[in-house]
């Protein structure tokens, strides 16, 4: 059975952690590798350069909107298509343990499967919701 009252608040937690991995791997991009970098490393791998600045653009306002909770499940479904090309154009080649020489998979699926349950469970707590101003109810002690 799912506590009413603490759900809202695991989705929370969920959702911005969700959210600064995915503002953490865009900045990756743009103050380590460049987006220069990036759009090379795309096309070294046979894809459109041009992709890695949709790529970035995409994990920033995924990452944004998960943690503010605008659109929590179109966002994480729109952020699934980045993890799942991870997967199939880097790390699948590597096997599925991510401490393989070039990484494998297992951490892009426990992302993915984390960005599927955060679609089903919605925005949770604090969220910022379209065309609401609705946020979940505090945390209060159950009556008996």
């Amino acid at each position: 059975m799912i506590d009413t009252r603490t759900a809202p608040y695991a989705a929370l937690v969920l959702r911005v952690t969700l959210g600064v991995l995915f503002l953490a791997h865009a900045g990756l991009k743009v103050f380590v590798f460049t987006p220069a970098g990036a759009a090379g490393f795309f096309g070294s791998l046979g894809l459109p350069p041009a992709l890695a600045y949709l790529t970035i653009a995409a994990e920033t306002a995924g990452g944004i909107a998960l943690i503010l909770g605008f659109l929590t499940r179109w966002a994480s479904l729109a952020l699934v298509p980045i993890l799942l090309g991870a997967i199939v154009f880097v790390h699948g080649p590597a096997g599925f343990f991510f401490n393989n020489p070039n990484g494998g998979w297992e951490y892009l699926a426990l992302w993915i499967v984390a960005l599927l349950a955060q679609a089903l469970l919605g925005d949770g707590a604090l969220a910022l919701r379209a065309g609401s101003a609705k946020t979940a109810p505090a945390l209060s002690p159950r009556s008996a």
